[in-house]
């Protein structure tokens, strides 16, 4: 249901943009859009693959931490599959990576789960702390539009204050409810099931290698950043935009990403709007976000597209390989 709702957002969101242009806008969108280089579309489809590359290398991080070290390869194919899989059904991406892993790494799923909430959480804080350092640094070009975005979400707030107050309720209520469980049932499958949960989602306190997991954190946006600025460079409409400008496109873009499934509408939106505080025409602004959304979405599905079609003949010649190797040294 919330999949359904979300993506009638995304779906209403788009029509509302496109309801709005005339037919000579639409055509001045159509002309923006190919008026794209497309060289620049190599470095960007490079710098995407190494987002999804440093991605596996972090979470290899945390899967040390509870007793687990699969394969670079095995681990850069499960996110694939796993963002391809986000594309079909929201959330199910990381079920998807956890059960791929464990099929091919003999790796219990659960022991994973816990280190996806863990390295969720901790990206939901480097965008916080990146959207808060965006601000500031730019803050002579994006306070007005900021100031009336934060007056409309505190007024949607003061609406709401009952609904969030039940949800903010109900979130306690479970969490005492699961400290219960786990007390009255720790001995048993369910409470060894919670306690490795637990485990992984406090993963990052007992990381050794937590300086290496910070650094790959870094670079992990740091690809995201460059994957804006070369299409901001792309276009001429936006050439001119700088680094800054590009960091900024990031917060929102990343939010756009939160709203609705895939970003569908959401990024291109938010994207549109915050690149109108950098005086970019609406439909060259639309132009870019399109572009954006439709770039990063295609990169998904070629590298999840790959990943399914070779891990499984991959992890077949690596068994064989291991068979071979076991056979001689006997």
């Amino acid at each position: 249901m919330q999949y359904v709702v979300f993506l009638g957002l995304g779906i209403v969101i788009v029509y509302h943009m496109l309801h709005q242009l005339s037919a000579k806008q639409v055509d001045e969108l159509k002309a923006a859009i190919y008026s794209i280089n497309p060289w620049y579309l190599i470095p960007i489809f490079i710098v995407g693959f190494l987002s999804h590359f440093f991605r596996a290398v972090r979470w290899r991080y945390l899967l040390e931490t509870v007793g687990s070290k699969p394969s670079l390869t095995n681990t850069t194919l499960a996110v694939l599959i796993g963002y391809i899989t986000n594309l079909a059904l929201p959330r199910a991406g990381e079920v998807a990576k956890c059960t791929v892993l464990a099929k091919y790494e003999k790796i219990p799923a659960h022991k994973m789960i816990g280190t996806i909430v863990a390295e969720r959480a901790f990206d939901i804080l480097c965008l916080i702390i990146i959207a808060i350092f965006a601000f500031l640094i730019q803050f002579t070009i994006i306070s007005g539009y900021v100031g009336g975005m934060m007056q409309q979400l505190k007024n949607k707030i003061h609406q709401h204050q009952t609904v969030l107050f039940i949800v903010l309720a109900v979130i306690v209520l479970l969490f005492i409810a699961s400290i219960m469980v786990y007390r009255r049932h720790r001995e048993t499958k369910v409470g060894r099931f919670m306690k490795e949960m637990a485990h992984g989602v406090f993963s990052i306190i007992h990381m050794k290698k937590r300086w290496k997991f910070i650094g790959y954190t870094v670079l992990i946006w740091l690809m995201y950043l460059m994957q804006l600025y070369i299409g901001l460079k792309s276009l001429p409409a936006t050439h001119h935009l700088t680094m800054l400008a590009a960091l900024v496109v990031l917060v929102y873009g990343s939010v756009g990403m939160i709203i609705t499934p895939g970003g569908i509408g959401a990024y291109t939106w938010m994207v549109a709007q915050i690149l109108d505080v950098y005086a970019i025409s609406d439909v060259p602004a639309q132009a870019f976000g399109w572009i954006a959304w439709a770039v990063q979405t295609g990169i998904i599905i070629l590298l999840g597209v790959i990943a399914l079609l070779t891990i499984h003949s991959y992890n077949r010649r690596k068994n064989a390989q291991a068979a071979v190797d076991t056979t001689q040294n006997i």
